[in-house]
């Protein structure tokens, strides 16, 4: 499968919270930190995740925003 998205992050799926639609992805990186990532339900369970899987974390940059205090 090739992606446009350049960044790209290996990690390990650390927890799923499964809603009624929505499902919150917490993935592991090899640094030790976490990216969380929010997909449908249904995503989710295409993917058929579960803890541990390894995963990638796709970052598209027209979706991340920057606040400052």
């Amino acid at each position: 499968m090739g992606l446009s998205a350049r960044n790209n992050l290996a990690g390990t799926v650390t927890s799923i919270d499964r809603g009624d639609v929505m499902a919150e992805i917490a993935v592991e990186l090899g640094d030790g930190q976490t990216v969380t990532s929010t997909i449908t339900r249904r995503s989710a369970d295409r993917l058929d995740l579960a803890e541990g899987d390894d995963v990638s974390a796709v970052v598209k940059a027209s979706e991340v925003m920057i606040a400052t205090d």
